[in-house]
Formats: C-alpha cells, structure tokens, sequence
C-alpha cells in the first residue's frame, strides 16, 4: 500500500490542482463579468419586459443558444486558432480560459434570466408607481430580490466549469484533466487517475456546499 501511495507524482499532482483552480477562479470571473450583464439584457428586453425589444433578444437568445448547443470538447478544438490569436497559445492554462469563458458565459447569462424571471412582478411594478427609474429598478429591486437565484446559477456554472476544466485535458489544457490523460489514459497509472477523481469530486462537493450556504445567507434578509 506504501508503495503505491509513493509511487503517485505528488508534486505534478499538486501543481495542476494548483492549475485546475487558477483556471477555475479566472474563467469564472470573465464569465460573471460578460454572463451576468448579458443575462440582465436578455431579461430587459423579454416580452412585456423593462426594455422590450422583441429583435434584440431574439438575436441574442439565438447566439446563445447555438454556443450552448456546442459540446465542449468540440467548441475547445473549434476555437484553438482564435485563442492562440488571443491568447498567444490554445495550450496549457492560459490557452484554456477563452474556450471555458465562451463555453459557460452562455450558459451563465441564461441561468441569470431565468433567475430574474423568477421574481415577483408586483414588486416591480410597485417599485415604477413609486417613480423609480429603470436603473434603480433593476439595481435596487431586481437584482437584489433575485439574488439567490443568482448566486445558485453561479454555483451551477462553477461545478460546470469545474468539469469543462477537466475535459482540456483532452487537448493539453492543463490541470488535473490533463493529468488524468497522461498518466491514468496514455500510461495505464489507474492510481493517478483515481486521485484525480476524488479531488475533482471534492472540489465539487466544496463548491455545492459554500453555493449552498450563500444562499441560504442571503435568502435570510
């Protein structure tokens, strides 16, 4: 058991968990960025909405719903010219963070409409009789009443990502997926392997239960 246990890379273990959440932390924080405005616009301009705009959302939801329907092992092989562009490389950490931003940004920007969708209409209409602006709207009554929603959408999109980073392994895109390639595929190691599961595991059920607690937190108020 000894040696088997010493037999497991340690170090290459620990620098692509160290890689996995570099990629984690960066892609999610371009993906709030660009999804959650975007999803705010795709619910303004919905039917009967704030800023109706019946060709603006049906362009947008259109675009966003052809990047969804893209597998993303397709999407990363697809947008390697583009990245090296960007990026200066398609490998590597930084080769994967523009294919893991365009593969959830999407899927964020949805979950957010949905979550805006949930909230009761009353209180914004009473919130326009008091004379409010569109602004103070959404800023003030919208986002805040929505806001568990929200943060859930964030936690189902990070635990997506989470398995997104894994699959650039497929292409050299670092991380544990990338271990798991080499040395659980390429070199037979199911030992290696093993440990890449259980950490990703892990990380998931950390990211569920801090998702879940933050909810919890602000659904209090």
């Amino acid at each position: 058991m000894m040696e088997l246990i010493a037999a497991i890379p340690w170090p290459e273990i620990g620098e692509a968990s160290l890689d996995t959440l570099v990629m984690l932390a960066v892609s999610m924080l371009f993906t709030l960025i660009l999804g959650l405005p975007l999803g705010i616009l795709l619910f303004l301009t919905g039917k009967r909405q704030l800023m109706e705009q019946t060709a603006v959302y049906n362009v947008m939801s259109f675009v966003i719903n052809i990047l969804r329907s893209v597998p993303f092992i397709i999407l990363l092989i697809v947008m390697m010219p583009v990245t090296e562009i960007i990026i200066g490389t398609s490998l590597g950490v930084q080769g994967s963070i523009p294919p893991l931003v365009v593969g959830a940004a999407p899927f964020f920007a949805r979950l957010v409409e949905t979550a805006l969708r949930e909230v009761d209409r009353g209180i914004i209409e009473a919130t326009q009789a008091m004379g409010a602006s569109k602004r103070q709207i959404v800023f003030g009554a919208l986002i805040p009443e929505a806001l568990p929603g929200i943060i859930a959408a964030a936690t189902v999109t990070v635990i997506a990502l989470v398995s997104y980073t894994a699959l650039s392994g497929v292409i050299g895109g670092g991380g544990l997926g990338d271990l798991a390639v080499r040395y659980g595929y390429h070199r037979h190691q199911n030992d290696v392997l093993v440990v890449t599961v259980v950490l990703l595991l892990l990380l998931v059920q950390f990211l569920q239960m801090l998702g879940d607690k933050l909810v919890l937190r602000f659904s209090r108020r």
